[in-house]
């Protein structure tokens, strides 16, 4: 893939992101891509269970916003940056919602073929963003 066609799957990817569209993000990922997702429990592989992890992140958080930031591309190696904001009223995982909003950085790491994602892995502090729901409480130092 060119430069430019990385950058327009990307561009696609973040319209797709902004409005919470899970099968249209599903969709820029290759039949056999694998996500390994904190979300998850581990690796998906496929179109309909990573569209289920980006559903569950939309159904937990309605008023998710993910800002994307930097993109840096290296040959079929993509990096991208962003911070997701939102609050648990949907209920995060199946659990009863907690009302609270949290705010985390996030690093996407992708591999790109044949105009798809072949591999996704987002990487974050899974547990901080359970103690900023409320769902993990923590010890006061």
């Amino acid at each position: 893939m060119t430069r430019e066609e990385i950058v327009a799957l990307f561009d696609r990817f973040q319209h797709a992101a902004a409005a919470h569209d899970a099968a249209m993000l599903a969709s820029l990922h290759a039949d056999t891509c694998v996500m390994e997702s904190p979300t998850a429990g581990g690796a998906v592989t496929g179109r309909t269970a990573i569209a289920q992890v980006y559903d569950t992140w939309f159904t937990g958080f309605p008023d998710l916003i993910a800002t994307f930031e930097d993109l840096l591309i290296d040959g079929s190696r993509v990096a991208q940056s962003a911070t997701i904001t939102g609050t648990d009223t949907g209920g995060f995982l199946g659990l009863p919602p907690t009302g609270k909003p949290f705010r985390i950085p996030m690093l996407w790491l992708f591999t790109v073929n044949d105009q798809a994602i072949v591999r996704a892995r987002p990487i974050y502090d899974f547990t901080g963003l359970l103690v900023q729901i409320g769902v993990l409480k923590t010890k006061p130092v």
